[in-house]
């Protein structure tokens, strides 16, 4: 945990107000086997037109009406396969560490507290400084779906800003 704090205290120090090759978000999830909602925060680095790398933090509460109480830290690609001038959708590539708090009150004979979970998915986005998303992913490990939905501020950015309908200045982090 406390590298993931080093890491996106590193990213969001690094940018400035100028910076269109990173941005910083939040989200709440969804669980559907296990019925259970979370929330998470990510960094979203930009190092290449439509490719991202997006370290992420996200943990499911203990509420008495979730199933899974849980702490997953990891590392996302994605890849935007259409980009239109409003918005785009982008493939998920998840690798993370989960630490199952409540892993015990589990029924799986196979439950312990420290797992490693693979995931994928698809995503849609909007393109301006503020980015509402909305992500569908699988998880491989535990055969599990859950949708992530949140927003995305990139600082610096003026697409869609300049009044005249979204045809604003692009950011570079999109100049295809």
């Amino acid at each position: 945990m406390r590298a993931f704090t080093l890491l996106i205290a590193i990213a969001f120090l690094s940018f400035s107000a100028q910076s269109q090759n990173i941005g910083i978000g939040a989200d709440v999830m969804y669980n559907f086997q296990t019925e259970s909602f979370g929330a998470g925060a990510r960094v979203s680095i930009f190092p290449y037109n439509r490719l991202s790398i997006v370290p992420q933090v996200a943990y499911y509460f203990p509420f008495s009406f979730n199933k899974v109480n849980e702490l997953n830290l990891g590392l996302a690609l994605e890849y935007k396969f259409i980009y239109r001038e409003r918005f785009h959708i982008y493939a998920i590539a998840h690798g993370a560490y989960n630490r199952w708090l409540n892993y015990a009150e589990s029924p799986m004979a196979t439950a312990k507290p420290t797992n490693l979970n693979l995931e994928g998915g698809l995503g849609i986005s909007t393109n301006g400084r503020l980015r509402p998303f909305l992500e569908y992913r699988y998880n491989i490990r535990f055969l599990e779906t859950h949708l992530r939905l949140g927003i995305l501020y990139i600082p610096g950015s003026n697409h869609g800003s300049s009044g005249s309908g979204g045809h604003g200045r692009r950011c570079d982090a999109y100049n295809n």
